[in-house]
């Protein structure tokens, strides 16, 4: 085995578990050495759910039956016991840590009890965080862990820009302000595209749209630092989701309480698990068997679902072009926003008063694995299908947590 850590990561999304081990040598270099994937977890659609591993070149895809997180977190360790793969330390996204926690942390008792306050902060994701990760600590007794936060990629969003207009009581006594999600794509995105495009860093304007299966956003990013994003103080916010509603008149909520005296753990469930793509549609929630079911007729609900999504898409991509003053780069990434050209193509179509001109036949042949330029020659606006690498943004700070710690210890 060589020296250094083995760090294993995993990477809750709405309907997804990514999971990666990375070595790390004293450099901090992080080598991808196993991956896995959980696919469609407690979606309701026409596809099973399944799970992908990777090892060694290595490739095996196993169809079973996942309706929850930890039940695809005990799969995968179970996977990765039965490989004799060694682990080190496990790292976990956390998706909001509100105003606990503004950078990454090692995981211990108390840690464990503030991560548990943040669960009404984000119903869908931070729950299941915590699942997978007592599943960790039972199925691998003993190792250090730590969470990493997508929060902490947003607190450079200027006060303007995160301030509710409510009352100032009521703002500081709930910490009730916009948040941001998605902060561990963004932060891959901002380093990375830019040294693609040979933008400088520190000197660059885009807009990145991070379209996943379950939830997506959008941001806008100046100079490396996000300075907003579509989402707010939860991941409710925003784009029409796989299940959640996204941006609605919250008048809906109040007057369903207080007419229909409908609970507030049953708005709830409605907005998160109940709107969105599936309560138009009423079939799927994935955006793919939508795509596939559009008829173009009168009553064509798969049609009208796809054309909101678009729409919303398009609406905040205006917004932080005009938020931002102009933009160098457009950026897809994450599962949808790479691998589906027919999103990347109708949310740019009539761009070309900010400069944006796609090349359609590159983006209908970009790349799954690698970043592809799908920008048309003569385009102002650079635009690029990315996928994203949370995980290593994971694994970073994880070997950036040791060095620390280490240092620590060495100057006691």
């Amino acid at each position: 085995m060589k020296k250094g850590q083995y760090i294993l990561v995993f990477n809750c999304g709405s309907s997804s578990l990514s999971c990666k081990i990375f070595h790390c040598d004293e450099a901090a270099n992080a080598e991808l050495v196993f991956s896995a994937k959980a696919h469609r977890v407690g979606v309701e659609g026409k596809e099973a759910s399944f799970l992908q591993y990777q090892i060694a070149g290595i490739s095996a895809k196993v169809v079973v039956p996942l309706p929850d997180h930890r039940t695809a977190a005990r799969q995968i360790l179970e996977y990765i016991r039965s490989r004799n793969v060694p682990v080190n330390m496990i790292g976990h996204r956390f998706v909001h840590g509100g105003d606990f926690f503004k950078e990454s942390v090692i995981i211990d008792r108390s840690v464990m009890e503030r991560l548990q306050q943040c669960v009404p902060l984000a119903p869908i994701h931070n729950p299941v965080s915590l699942s997978v990760m007592h599943e960790c600590r039972k199925t691998m007794p003993g190792l250090p862990a730590y969470a990493v936060f997508d929060t902490a990629f947003h607190t450079t969003i200027p006060d303007y820009a995160y301030t509710y207009p409510v009352p100032q009581s009521i703002r500081e006594r709930f910490h009730y302000r916009k948040y941001g999600f998605h902060g561990l794509s963004y932060k891959y995105i901002a380093r990375a595209a830019p040294a693609l495009l040979n933008l400088p860093a520190d000197k660059s304007k885009m807009v990145v749209c991070h379209l996943g299966t379950g939830g997506s956003s959008v941001s806008a990013i100046r100079n490396g630092a996000s300075r907003d994003n579509s989402m707010g103080y939860s991941p409710l916010m925003g784009l029409l989701m796989s299940t959640r509603c996204g941006d609605i008149d919250p008048m809906l909520a109040i007057y369903l309480a207080v007419t229909y005296d409908m609970r507030p753990d049953d708005l709830l469930n409605m907005l998160t698990e109940k709107s969105g793509l599936l309560g138009v549609a009423g079939f799927s929630s994935d955006l793919r068997d939508i795509i596939g079911s559009v008829t173009g007729q009168e009553d064509d609900r798969a049609g009208l679902a796809l054309c909101m999504y678009v729409h919303r898409l398009k609406k905040y991509i205006g917004s932080f072009v005009a938020v931002l003053g102009g933009i160098d780069a457009l950026v897809f990434t994450d599962d949808i926003g790479v691998t589906n050209w027919l999103v990347r193509e109708k949310a740019c179509e009539a761009m070309q008063w900010c400069g944006l001109k796609l090349d359609r036949k590159a983006n209908r042949s970009a790349s799954l694995t690698d970043a592809t330029l799908i920008s048309a020659a003569d385009s102002r606006i650079k635009v690029l299908s990315m996928p994203t690498r949370e995980e290593l943004i994971i694994a970073e700070e994880g070997a950036r947590l040791i060095a620390r710690r280490e240092a620590n210890d060495s100057a006691v």
